[in-house]
């Protein structure tokens, strides 16, 4: 696994009432949800970047109002359309 340094000033970590530990998890679960809401990554992916389970990680998808589905309306009316 691969490590990344990131430094921060003190007062980041008042700011946001996180110790630096929980502050890290929750960067790592937002980066992978903003990943995921562009289409960057699978739920696959963001769940390993999270640090969580994929059925974790598409749990906490509802605390940032983010679709679990990754298809925009007319994709979604394509593939429906393509069922038959």
């Amino acid at each position: 696994m691969q490590s990344l340094t990131i430094q921060f000033p003190d007062d980041a970590f008042a700011a946001l009432r996180k110790a630096p530990a929980e502050f890290a998890q929750a960067m790592r679960l937002t980066a992978a949800v903003k990943w995921y809401e562009m289409g960057e990554v699978s739920q696959g992916q963001a769940a390993i970047i999270a640090g969580m389970t994929r059925s974790a990680f598409i749990a906490s998808l509802y605390q940032f109002q983010v679709s679990p589905f990754q298809y925009d309306p007319v994709e979604l009316a394509k593939e429906l359309a393509d069922v038959d």
